[in-house]
């Protein structure tokens, strides 16, 4: 793994963790599907008019296809969609470390229904994994943490493993930035049809809810997504999976430094134990795969 990648890999983790941060500032003023499908529409038109002006094409491979459509509807209307409903009454943070556990469940998941090969590491990785969840589970929720908030959030990390699971081909064949913007208009499409269901659009205009709606279109959306597809083509999904241990340090420290959510010891001793976890986990499919 190369220096370039390192630091992309880095900057990935770091934008990733600070969606829910700017999510949760955004459903403090919009009515979250309607929001979030407004985003993929920005996002995703903007991202094909790059792509044009790379001169990248619509025609795609079959695969990239596939690809595009499956994690379009899983990540951005299912995993997404659920996230920022349920924080409307759950903390940025908490909804962070749950997402970060999406590692966890493609290693066990690999592992146990795929044939994966995976060492005691891995094992032993699962295994504090998942102690450091039900740690912080059992304070937050003995601190009232809203459970349907928390079903929520464990739905729709698991449509996140689907979809990492199941899709291949993406990032092969060319036209990257055109895969993500027409991914953008997928969940758009997807989000509007759950809006006209499922909700009134309400938006109550102010500052912090315009920055936090534009830094989540184009940083955590746009670019946080092409980082990734680039890391994945360069190094391969299961390296890049490697930077997702960053994700429960930065996510709660974020929401910690920009919304004054508080961290009590056991939150902090979780995070610990979850991020090593999923350190011992890709570190355990990586040793595997070399075998």
């Amino acid at each position: 793994m190369d220096i370039r990648a390192i630091a992309l890999g880095l900057a990935f983790a770091l934008m990733w963790s600070s969606a829910f941060t700017s999510a949760r500032i955004i459903v403090a003023d919009a009515t979250p599907l309607a929001a979030l499908a407004a985003r993929y529409l920005l996002s995703g038109i903007v991202g094909i008019a790059i792509a044009r002006a790379m001169g990248q094409s619509w025609q795609l491979t079959p695969a990239q296809w596939r690809a595009t459509i499956l994690f379009g509807f899983l990540q951005n209307a299912v995993y997404l969609g659920l996230f920022f409903v349920a924080m409307q009454t759950i903390e940025a943070s908490f909804a962070a470390i749950i997402a970060s556990t999406m590692p966890l469940m493609v290693g066990f998941a690999a592992w146990a229904f795929m044939g994966e090969r995976l060492g005691n590491l891995g094992i032993a990785g699962l295994v504090a994994g998942f102690v450091g969840v039900v740690l912080i589970m059992g304070a937050r929720v003995g601190a009232g943490a809203d459970l349907w908030g928390v079903a929520l959030c464990v739905v729709g990390v698991t449509a996140l493993a689907i979809a990492t699971l199941t899709v291949r081909g993406a990032s092969t064949g060319g036209n990257l930035m055109m895969v993500v913007g027409l991914q953008m208009l997928v969940g758009f499409a997807a989000l509007t049809v759950a809006t006209l269901l499922f909700e009134t659009p309400q938006v109550t205009l102010s500052t912090p809810l315009i920055l936090a709606f534009l830094y989540t279109c184009f940083v955590p959306g746009l670019l946080a997504t092409l980082v990734w597809f680039w890391l994945v083509g360069r190094i391969g999904a299961t390296k890049a999976a490697t930077f997702h241990f960053l994700n429960p340090f930065f996510g709660v420290a974020i929401a910690a430094l920009l919304l004054g959510e508080a961290l009590g010891p056991r939150d902090i001793l979780g995070v610990i134990i979850i991020a090593a976890g999923i350190l011992a986990v890709q570190v355990s499919r990586q040793s595997a795969r070399k075998v």
